[in-house]
């Protein structure tokens, strides 16, 4: 049998042991531009259950007292973020290699709130015919990826929107999207309008076998709330 000193000993390696893997870690979040998927760091450990224990050690590093956060955006993605209280203090410069037209943010929201959603739905509901180069815009940046086939004649391709859609409009999930009530209050909806799926849970299913059919209501999009600066529309 092992004595208290064998098992005192056993448990100070194993910290020892998870205080370098959280270093490792850490250091794999922090040396990324795009936010890490837990697959990812799993193959720095030997056991799936450590990740867990990890990335609290990791946030308990960056409590309160520090200016820099780690976030955990969709369950299973990781970034390092400014904090937000000091945020509003720093000034950052980003180099924008697109302006994004009124097509595409429109496109991008009605993905967000319908998806998985063919491009003849993202037609049917904006009432005109979408340009290859709006979706272009889009996969460029990484906000959407395809979502699977829908199991209808022709199974058209799905559409949803990706981690990198979350991370950069700082959401942790998709609850976090506004409701109807927000965005009525806002003006950012006609009167009568709604935005489809927000009753209901978005269906967010990676397989190809969960992908479902939506129902086709005449959901509309107001573009009322896009700015005058994004004034190219589709052509």
């Amino acid at each position: 049998m092992m004595n208290s000193e064998q098992i005192s000993d056993a448990e100070i390696k194993e910290k020892l042991d998870l205080q370098y893997l959280s270093r490792v870690v850490e250091a794999r979040i922090f040396a990324s531009a795009e936010p890490v998927h837990a697959k990812e760091l799993l193959v720095y450990l030997s056991d799936p259950a450590q990740l867990e224990t990890i990335i609290e050690m990791i946030s308990e590093r960056y409590g309160a007292t520090s200016g820099i956060e780690l976030v955990v955006i969709d369950n299973q993605h990781f970034a390092f973020r400014t904090a937000a209280d000091v945020a509003q203090d720093l000034v950052l410069e980003r180099a924008v290699k697109k302006p994004l037209s009124r097509a595409a943010i429109e496109v991008l929201a009605i993905i967000a709130y319908h998806q998985p959603i063919t491009r003849s739905e993202i037609e049917e509901i904006r009432g005109i015919s979408l340009s290859r180069g709006t979706m272009d815009i889009l996969l460029e940046l990484g906000w959407i990826k395809p979502r699977g086939r829908r199991r209808t004649p022709g199974r058209p391709l799905t559409w949803g929107t990706t981690p990198a859609f979350l991370d950069h409009f700082g959401l942790e999930s998709y609850s976090e999207l506004p409701g109807v009530d927000e965005l009525k209050s806002a003006g950012l909806l006609r009167k009568g309008q709604m935005i489809g799926g927000l009753s209901e849970q978005l269906s967010l299913g990676d397989e190809e076998d969960d992908i479902s059919d939506t129902d086709g209501e005449e959901d509309l999009l107001s573009a009322d709330f896009l700015d005058d600066e994004w004034a190219a529309d589709d052509e």
